[in-house]
This record gives structure tokens, C-alpha cells and sequence, in this order.
């Protein structure tokens, strides 16, 4: 072995060996492809190189994620509040408080360890056999046991394990869409490319991950393991930070600040009771259940069921959440970063265009169905026009490989090349099919693709003669055409004519079309050279189309004031051509609009806001590029979602504020990294998923205020009447019943409320915008005063006017507190919506929160033993009157709060 090839074994792989000839390459790591490598040399680079198997990391201990559930102020004021409640003696209180804290822990652990399974994912994709040359011999190995140099032999449905520069090729075809996101099989060759060929260009290699469609070939392995564009992939997967989210930011800057607020309340009214005469035992546990009542015990577990309703309710519209913020995150997207193939279209090549000699013909459905109009400038073609389109169905459905079977419906089940299929489901359409053909017309031989000629063709006997059917690249096809068919019958053609006919592919190239050319020729001898005076039938186009209902969901989008780009691996051409039909562009967009990434460095450092602004359509993105972007806009301060289906898009699912991962086509790669998967695989349930977030997000933020100023009011009411020296309002099991009663249920009951139908006309709320504004804590605090003054209020008259004693003037202070919070939730509702009928007085779970707490209010004030641990007595008539009536005045002055604190 030369000195060259030990000094490249020692750098790792060979680099670029798309842009060396084979010959080359098989210099430079040391091997013949007769022989291929012996044992000694293979045991040398396994330990070289390693073993064939992508980058794992090291996960961490399930102790350790466990205990960094704890790390929440939250969670460290919860737990606290359960040990004060439970040296009090409130069990109850301190069992609800740790399942809260529970429940928490449980889903931010499962969170986590969910990440790991990302890795395992992308490792299964190399654990299968692979047939080697060793030594001389065809042998099958494990994939895991390849080394650079190695010899592969490779068949039709072969899955590639590690990246092979090609030494020989025959009718080789890979479906490289789950790496490079492109739709189409690519025919694979084995010339040198120049160097600057990007990866979805390199046509004489194989990529590991990918799949052999068609054909038989052979290689040599030039990188394995972590060193292979999948294991690229993968160390990009393992280094994409996931995000945390808008609704875990937003709790945990409440949480902190709630910290300072428990310390100041409980020391002021702590030394307020003191200096006020009261026990200092009594003061300091009015102090301890303040504060607690200053932390929302409820928060965390309704913001939990809040999120977890919404999970249902997306799944019952099949998205299936698989991360339990996500909900929330959908809410505040303002970007989608979407991908191409199988989301924005159907991931199936369908014939859209016949360019015949007499115009072009338009042929109507897509996907799978065998029905579709064929249409002209409009209208339905003529009976000559339509002959025409005839003979070219039959000429394309006899030069096939593929197979069809229709079922009752009429709904094609086939087996084959994408482009062949697309063509005998196209004939199906005008009842043509492949198997009445070739009994009619017996196949004599078949003359194959080839790199070289770029064409294929099939001789049929057919009427005592041999019918020649031709198709392929219409530069390779026209030059060979010495007629061509019209209405009138087969006509010479001349020069310009085919001039004429090679423009007309090519704008259809220009539209995104793959084009074509069909031609044919009746010969008498089957061994004729069937690429010579042939008869020109037309070219056809073919377009992996727009799936149904995505261009008004993209409508809908722009109207909820979020934006879709696009961002593929397909080309430029064809990713314009899809824009303009979904409605992400004009036709003819603005400069900026519609990027080829290939245009850019690697990296996108040089977009500017401007340049994220105007970016509708980036095509040939690569991995790195997609999470280039979505930093970008996440540095702007967009939430931004990223769809997606192949290996290749999942470091950005990761990497994305929410990953949108397809359930039906996309790879399990693709949906472990991802926090949403589409069960349908459809753009507008996207939409329906939005919506669902911005009403949590709605309601989490309504019950927030909501438990709030329920709050603001207990603390008041104890710390006015501590200032005055009056009798205590409130007792400490009193503060703490309301807390677990009045503040939970009706919370809860808000977290599950459907929302205000007008939710997706509205922009996303920015990702800085916290739960609370200046607006809402000012309505807070009018709210909680108001309820504090009722309940003040009502106290004065029971002792002044009615002569109550103070225990019977206690009750009526709880009771009026506890009925005004009640009431209070009807306060919640949209302010556009009307006071009467809105999603407040609509939600039959407010009304039976409501019931359930009267009941049990009831029951603390009559039944007997727990009136006398609550310290309550029964307020009589007049007590009830009075509760009733003052606890009334916050529901019917909360509109005038309201107006207030929004027009501050």
C-alpha cells in the first residue's frame, strides 16, 4: 500500500469521493473490487475506524433527571406548603399539594427520558445484513461489521448501510427522500462530479439510510458509522437543544416572583397580629396559611389538566401531542417552517400535463384514484384530440415495468418506479391498462434505461408487425424523431419543429414538471434499433402535487397573523411551481421571496431580518441549514414550528420551539424527535392544533387570574382587619378550605373551557409576553379589593347593624368570601363576548364547579364535627340574606374593573 492511501487511512474516510473517479478511490483506500479486503485487513480498520454504528450518547441517569424535576421554585414553594399544612394538621391539604407536585414530576421525568429514544431510533436503521466481496468471496455480514474499503453488492430493495461510491451500475435507482426530501427516485451513475456538488446532487454515491428501488450496482464503502451523512444527522439530533417552552418559561418567572411575595406577606402580617395584641401562636399560623394562599396550590394541577385536555382534544382531531407543553407552544407559533414532500403534497408522482403537437392537455386527479378529466384550454378535448392522448397512454403503459391492480372503487394498488406508476394510473383514467395491452400485444423484448441514452423502449408484436414504444429525457428522445402525430395523421418533422417541442419540455422543467418524452414506430424485425425514425407522440409532465385543503390552511395561517415557509431539499424549480399553487407566493414574487440554498454559504449568517421577512420558499436546504433558520427566527423572538417526515428533518423537529412529525409517512427518526405527530398527515390539522393552543393558552391565563384575585382577596381581608385590630375575618383551615375548594374547581372548570371562536383571527402573543400583564395584575389587585371590601363590608354589618356574635360574624365573612369567588368566575369571560352568552355561561363544567362547591360549603357550615374544626356556625336567615347579597357586588362592579385596568 502506497504512502498516499496510509496517509488518507489515517485522516478517516475518504473526502469528496464524489468528485474522484472510481478508480481513484479504490487507489486510495487500498483495495481491488475483484478481491475486495481480506480479514487481517478488515479486523485493522474496525479498529480504526469503529464499528459501523452511529454516534450513541451517553444518557443520563434516571436519578439525575429525576432530581432536576425538583428544581422549580414552584415545585419548592408546593412542597413547603405541604409540610406547614401537614405540622397544622390539615392532611387533606398536604396530600393534594404532593399529588400536584407529583403529577408535575411525572410528566417533566417522562420528558426527558423520551429523548433518548431519538438515538435508538437512528441506530436501528443500521442494524441489517449487507453482501460484501471479501477476500475474493460473496459473503452476507452484519451491517454493523463494515469498514471503509469494503466491497458491497447491491440489489433492488437493499436498504444502504453505510455510503458507497458506485463502481458499476445497472438501471440503478435510490429513493433518497427520507435524507434529502426529495419525492423522486434518483438514478445513480458512477462518473466523477465537481466538487461543489451538493448532497442531493451526488448521483454516483449510496447513502446510508436509504433504499434501492430499482436495479443492481456495485461500490466500495468510503465512510461508515458517525463519519456518514446520517451520522451527521445524528450528531446534529444529539446536539439540537430542545427548547423550553413559552408555558414553562412563563410559570416558572410567576414562580419566582411569587417566592418574594410568600416571604413579604408572611413576615408583614406575622409582625402586623403581634403588634396588633393578638397570640403570637395565632399570628404566626394566619401568617403561614397567607402565605400558602399567596401560592396557588392549584396552578400547577390545573395548568396539568388544562394541557392534558387539550392533548385529547388534538388527538380527536389526529394530532397526537407527544410532549405535554407543546399544547400551550402551539398557541404562541408565529412560524412554520414546513416541509415539501408528504406535508405540503401528496408524496406521490401524478401526470398533470400532456404537451401533445395540438396544445397541452391537462389531466385531473390525484394520488392513487383512477379518475380524472382530461381538459383543453378549458373544455373537454375532441374525439381526434383524445385519440392522440390515447396512442401516448398506450405507448408509455406498454414501455413500463410497473403493475397496477384496481380495487371496486377504482382506487389503483401498484407495484414499481414512481414515474411508472404515475403513467399506468394516468391510462387508467382512459380505461388503458397494461395487462389488456400485453395480451393483446405480447412483449417481444425490452431495450432498458441507461445513463448513457437516457431512454427506454419495448417491442410489441402488434397486428403482424412490431410496435416500437419509446420514453425518456425529451433532449435524448427528439433528436431521434423523424415524425410527429397530429390530427391529420403522422407528419414530417423539421428541425425548428423539434426546436419547438424540446422549449416546450423545458418550460414545463421550469413549472416543477418532470418531463418525458414519448415516441413510437412499427417496425417488422424486433431486433431493430428502436431509438431511430421514430414518430414524436408528445412529452409529458409529472408533479408530485398539492395535497386537498393545504392552500386554505396557509390562507388561515396568514390570517392568524403566522407565517409558512417552506424549506425542502427539492428543486427550486419545483418547490416554485408547488408555492405558487398553495398560495405561498404570487407568481411573480418579490426578490427574496424563494431561495436556493446552494446560493448560500453553508451556514446562513448573512440572512438579515429584512432578508427572514420576505423568505417564503428555501429549497436544496440541508440538515444544518434547517436549524440554522429556525435559530434565526427564534433570535427574532418567534415561537417557530417545524414540520416534517424524513431522517433528515429531525435534528430541526428537535431544535424547533415544536416539532411537527407525520404519523403515516414519516420515519420513526422523525416522529422520536418531534412533539407533535399529524396521525393524518394533514398541513390543516396544524391549523386545528393552533387553534386548540391559543384557547389553552387563553384559559390557562384566565384561571391565573382568576385564582389571583381570589388570593389578593384572603390576603387583604386578614391583613386590613390585622392593621385595624378587628376580629379576625378569616381563620387559618378556613383560608386553606377555600384555597383547596373555591379556588380549584371553578379553576378547573375555566382550564377546559372550548374559547372564543375569533381565537385564530388574532396575532400570536409574543414570546416574551408574560402570563400576567401590567393590565391584568391591576385588575387583579381592583378584583381582590372588591371581594375583600364585600366581605369587610358584610363582617361591619353582622357585628354593627345585626349584633352577631363574632363567631356568627366569621361565618358570614367566610361565606360571603367563598360565594363572591363562586360568582367571581363569570368575570372570565372574553371581553368582545356578550355578558349573558359566552364561553363562561356556556361551559356546563363551570355550572356543576359551581353546584359541587355550594354543597360542599354547606356541608362545612352544617355538618356537624366539621363546622366545629372550621370554627363555623349556622348564620341564619338574615346571616344568609346578608352573604347572598353582599357577595353579589365584585360580579356586578367586575365589568367597570375591567374597563378600568385595560384603559390604564
Amino acid at each position: 500500500m502506497n504512502a498516499e492511501a496510509q496517509a488518507v487511512k489515517k485522516r478517516g474516510p475518504i473526502p469528496e469521493s464524489w468528485s474522484l473517479a472510481a478508480a481513484e478511490v479504490l487507489g486510495l483506500l487500498g483495495v481491488s473490487a475483484d478481491q475486495g479486503l481480506d480479514e487481517r485487513e478488515v479486523r485493522l480498520r474496525l479498529r480504526r475506524y469503529g464499528r459501523n454504528l452511529l454516534r450513541t450518547t451517553k444518557p443520563r441517569h434516571l436519578l439525575a433527571i429525576l432530581i432536576d424535576q425538583f428544581r422549580s421554585a414552584v415545585i419548592l414553594l408546593l412542597g413547603a406548603a405541604a409540610i406547614v399544612a401537614m405540622a397544622f394538621g390539615d392532611f387533606v391539604e398536604s396530600l393534594a399539594i404532593l399529588a400536584v407536585i407529583a403529577i408535575n414530576t411525572a410528566i417533566g421525568f417522562l420528558t426527558e427520558w423520551r429523548a433518548i429514544r431519538s438515538m435508538e431510533a437512528l441506530q436501528q436503521l443500521g442494524r441489517v445484513d449487507t453482501v460484501v466481496r471479501r477476500g475474493g468471496r460473496t459473503r452476507k455480514i452484519q451491517a454493523d461489521g463494515l469498514v471503509p474499503g469494503d466491497v458491497v453488492i447491491i440489489e433492488g430493495g437493499d436498504i444502504i448501510t453505510a455510503d458507497i461510491r458506485l463502481l458499476e451500475v445497472s438501471k440503478l435507482q435510490a429513493d433518497e427522500s427520507t435524507l434529502t426530501g426529495e419525492s423522486v427516485p434518483v438514478a445513480k451513475q458512477t462518473a466523477p462530479l465537481d466538487s461543489p456538488t451538493v448532497l442531493m446532487e451526488r448521483s454516483n454515491l449510496l447513502f446510508k439510510g436509504t433504499a434501492i428501488t430499482r436495479g443492481s450496482g456495485l461500490g466500495v464503502v468510503v465512510a461508515t458509522g458517525p463519519d456518514t451523512e446520517l451520522g451527521l444527522i445524528s450528531r446534529l439530533v444529539a446536539d439540537a437543544t430542545a427548547q423550553e417552552t413559552p408555558l414553562e418559561k412563563r410559570l416558572n418567572a410567576l414562580g419566582q416572583r411569587l417566592v418574594w411575595v410568600m416571604l413579604i406577606v408572611a413576615a408583614l402580617i406575622a409582625v402586623a397580629g403581634i403588634m396588633a395584641g393578638r397570640e403570637t401562636l395565632l399570628a404566626i399560623e394566619v401568617a403561614i396559611a397567607l402565605a400558602v394562599a399567596a401560592i396557588p396550590e392549584g396552578l400547577p394541577i390545573v395548568a396539568t389538566i388544562a394541557l392534558a385536555r387539550g392533548m385529547w382534544r388534538m388527538a380527536r382531531r389526529n394530532a397526537l401531542i407527544v410532549r405535554l407543553s407543546a399544547v400551550e407552544t402551539l398557541g404562541a407559533t408565529g412560524v412554520i417552517l414546513t416541509d415539501k414532500t408528504g406535508t405540503l403534497t401528496e408524496n406521490r408522482m401524478t401526470l398533470s400535463t400532456i404537451e401533445l403537437i395540438e396544445g397541452e392537455v391537462r389531466v385531473g386527479g390525484t394520488g392513487l384514484d383512477t379518475h380524472g378529466d382530461f381538459e383543453m384550454a378549458g373544455s373537454v378535448p375532441g374525439g381526434q384530440v383524445l385519440g392522440l392522448v390515447d396512442d401516448l397512454l398506450k405507448a408509455v403503459v406498454l414501455c413500463s415495468n410497473a403493475s397496477l391492480e384496481l380495487d371496486s372503487p377504482g382506487v389503483a394498488k401498484v407495484v414499481g418506479d414512481p414515474t411508472e406508476t404515475a403513467l399506468l394510473i394516468a391510462a387508467a383514467k382512459r380505461n388503458i391498462r397494461r395487462d389488456t395491452l400485453q395480451q393483446a400485444m405480447p412483449e417481444l423484448r425490452e431495450e432498458p434505461f441507461e445513463s448513457e441514452t437516457k431512454a427506454m423502449a419495448t417491442f410489441n408484436r402488434a397486428n403482424g408487425a412490431v410496435l416500437v414504444s419509446v420514453k425518456g429525457a425529451p433532449e435524448s428522445v427528439l433528436p431521434h424523431c423523424v415524425a410527429m402525430r397530429t390530427t391529420q395523421g403522422d407528419v414530417p418533422m423539421s428541425d425548428d419543429q423539434r426546436e419547438t417541442q424540446l422549449n416546450k419540455a423545458h418550460a414545463l422543467g421550469h413549472r416543477g414538471l418532470r418531463t418525458l418524452a414519448v415516441a413510437t414506430r412499427v417496425v417488422q424485425d424486433a431486433n431493430t434499433d428502436p431509438y431511430a425514425d421514430l414518430v414524436f407522440l408528445g412529452v409529458v409532465g409529472l408533479l408530485d402535487p398539492p395535497r386537498p385543503g393545504v392552500r386554505e390552511a396557509i390562507s388561515c395561517c396568514r390570517d392568524a397573523g403566522i407565517r409558512v415557509v417552506m424549506v425542502t431539499g427539492d428543486h427550486v424549480a419545483t418547490a416554485h411551481t408547488i408555492a405558487i399553487d398553495l398560495g405561498l407566493v404570487d407568481p411573480h414574487p418579490p426578490d427574496g421571496a424563494i431561495k436556493d440554498a446552494r446560493t448560500l454559504s453553508g451556514r446562513l449568517d448573512e440572512f438579515e431580518e429584512a432578508d427572514l421577512d420576505q423568505l417564503s420558499v428555501i429549497a436544496r436546504a440541508t440538515p444544518q441549514q434547517k436549524l440554522d433558520l429556525i435559530a434565526l427566527y427564534q433570535e427574532q423572538g418567534n415561537v417557530v414550528a417545524m414540520t416534517g417526515d424524513g431522517v433528515n428533518d429531525a435534528p430541526a423537529l428537535k431544535k424547533a420551539d415544536i416539532g411537527i412529525a407525520m404519523g403515516i409517512r414519516g420515519t420513526a427518526v422523525a416522529k422520536e424527535a418531534a412533539a407533535m405527530v399529524l396521525q393524518d398527515d394533514e398541513f390543516s390539522t396544524i391549523v386545528a392544533a393552533i387553534a386548540h393552543g391559543r384557547t389553552i393558552f387563553e384559559n390557562i391565563r384566565k384561571f391565573v387570574v382568576y385564582l389571583f384575585s381570589c388570593n389578593t382577596s384572603e390576603i387583604l381581608i386578614v391583613s386590613l382587619a390585622t392593621v385595624a385590630g378587628a376580629p379576625l375575618p378569616l381563620l387559618p383551615l378556613q383560608i386553606l378550605l377555600l384555597n383547596l375548594v373555591t379556588d380549584v374547581f371553578p379553576a378547573l372548570a375555566l382550564g377546559v373551557s372550548r374559547g372564543s371562536p375569533e381565537v385564530l383571527t388574532r396575532k400570536p402573543h409574543p414570546i416574551d409576553e408574560p402570563i400576567l400583564s401590567r393590565q391584568l395584575w391591576s385588575l387583579i389587585v381592583i378584583y381582590g379589593v372588591l371581594m375583600a371590601a364585600s366581605v369587610l363590608a358584610a363582617m361591619a354589618v353582622a357585628i354593627y347593624l345585626l349584633g352577631f356574635s363574632e363567631a356568627k360574624a366569621v361565618s358570614v365573612s367566610f361565606c360571603t368570601l367563598a360565594l363572591s369567588q363562586l360568582w367571581h368566575v363569570f368575570n372570565m369571560r372574553d371581553k368582545q363576548q356578550n355578558w349573558i352568552r359566552n364561553e363562561i355561561t356556556c361551559n356546563v363544567w363551570i355550572w356543576a364547579a359551581i353546584a359541587l362547591c355550594l354543597l360542599l360549603i354547606l356541608g362545612a357550615v352544617y355538618i356537624p364535627g366539621v363546622n366545629d374544626l372550621l370554627g363555623l356556625v349556622n348564620p341564619g336567615r338574615a346571616g344568609w340574606l346578608l352573604i347572598v347579597g353582599m357577595s353579589m357586588i365584585p360580579l356586578v362592579l367586575g365589568p367597570w374593573a375591567r374597563k378600568i385596568s385595560l384603559n390604564r
